[in-house]
């Protein structure tokens, strides 16, 4: 594999930590500010609907930048809002940080999915992006753990500092190992628009969208999950969570290689088919933490095992558009985790039951199969970059 590749890889896991690690800190950031944890919640809410919106306009506005000079401006960026979430002095500031941060992780994250997909050969583009989608994964699952330790220890701000020493880090491996690589011509948002709402790209974002849904309606709910279903004290608590995000990362991986050895769109139906069902007889393996384990490894690692292919299926059906299907999909990911976890708080309020959210995840995961098969099933697109612009 290129070493660029996990250069690209390495950046994602810096820039990704500052989404969800405050999930972890939100009653110490709250207490700090002296104001409600709901406001508080809302620095992980603004941040991935100004991540979803944000990546593919900016990706257009930005398309005849050369790559290399735009992913180390969008780093510096990065490293600015992270200083200035360090300083905050009050929670107005910190927001207006959160922003920028949010603004600049789409844009690095997007550029590393699609410099990933031109420095690759065709035939390893799947298991490429797995890498990316590795450290995406990664840094989200494991955000909250790491931001509680850290902050147990060193107080809630040094997080941020510590994440602008990696993007430092991040910005001379970029500086020193990728290559310039030239901006691309100008297709018109609106032509790529209608290019994201036509049935078979339409459909396939989703898919992408509801799988994500389906995840984060028990994922965002896993703590209580486990106390009640499984009656697992704080260290049995912790221990799940390690073993499920080491499991979550493999699946970037996973997806990938699959999607190289039987192509993506059979690891697209096959992943969610069994994510699916996964999620359906999860409340019935708590009986017994031995069994429940290995069910919770396969469902953490098929939870970020679509990525790969779905990518890899996009850039092969609209090569033309294919750097801003990338970032649709990426911001439908963000959508898909914004609504999965408020679908998990309204069952879980109204019906007080654990298990109630898991088989809702099931349901809405059967609704990303029909999506997929829906796209997987319509006439391919013919298209090149050229006909955009007439």
């Amino acid at each position: 594999m290129n070493l660029k590749v996990y250069i690209l890889a390495l950046a994602t896991v810096a820039v990704g930590l500052v989404e969800l690690i405050v999930g972890g800190i939100l009653p110490t950031i709250a207490k700090e500010f002296n104001i409600s944890l709901g406001s508080a919640g809302q620095l992980i809410t603004v941040f991935a609907l100004v991540y979803a919106i944000s990546g593919p306009v900016l990706l257009v506005l930005t398309s005849k930048i050369e790559r290399k000079k735009l992913y180390l401006v969008s780093l510096f960026v990065f490293f600015l809002g992270n200083v200035l979430t360090y300083f905050s002095p009050n929670f107005a500031f910190m927001m207006g940080a959160r922003v920028l941060t949010a603004i600049s992780t789409a844009l690095i994250v997007v550029l590393s999915l699609t410099i990933a997909a031109k420095i690759t050969a065709p035939a390893y583009r799947a298991k490429a992006l797995g890498l990316i989608y590795m450290g995406i994964s990664s840094s989200l699952v494991l955000g909250v753990p790491l931001g509680i330790l850290i902050s147990e220890a060193f107080g809630w701000r040094i997080i941020f500092l510590g994440i602008a020493g990696l993007s430092i880090g991040s910005m001379v491996l970029i500086s020193l190992f990728l290559e310039q690589i030239p901006g691309e011509n100008t297709i018109p948002l609106s032509q790529q628009l209608k290019a994201v709402g036509s049935p078979k790209i339409g459909s396939a974002h989703l898919a992408t969208l509801f799988m994500l849904a389906g995840h984060y309606t028990i994922y965002a709910y896993f703590t209580p999950f486990l106390e009640t279903a499984l009656h697992l004290d704080s260290y049995w608590i912790s221990i799940c969570y390690l073993i499920f995000g080491i499991a979550a990362v493999s699946g970037g991986a996973i997806g990938g290689t699959l999607s190289d050895a039987i192509g993506a769109p059979k690891s697209i139906v096959m992943v969610i088919s069994a994510f699916a069902i996964v999620l359906f007889i999860l409340p019935f393996s708590t009986f017994s933490l031995a069994v429940f384990i290995p069910v919770m490894i396969v469902w953490a690692a098929l939870s970020w095992s679509l990525a790969p292919p779905q990518q890899s299926y996009l850039i092969q059906t609209d090569p033309a558009s294919s750097d801003i299907q990338q970032s649709f999909n990426n911001s439908a990911l963000q959508i898909g985790i914004s609504l999965g976890s408020g679908i998990g708080g309204i069952v879980l309020n109204q019906t007080g039951s654990v298990s109630n959210i898991a088989w809702v995840g099931s349901i809405i995961a059967l609704c990303a199969l029909l999506c997929a098969a829906f796209s997987i099933s319509r006439p391919a697109i013919v298209r090149t970059v050229s006909s955009f612009q007439k």
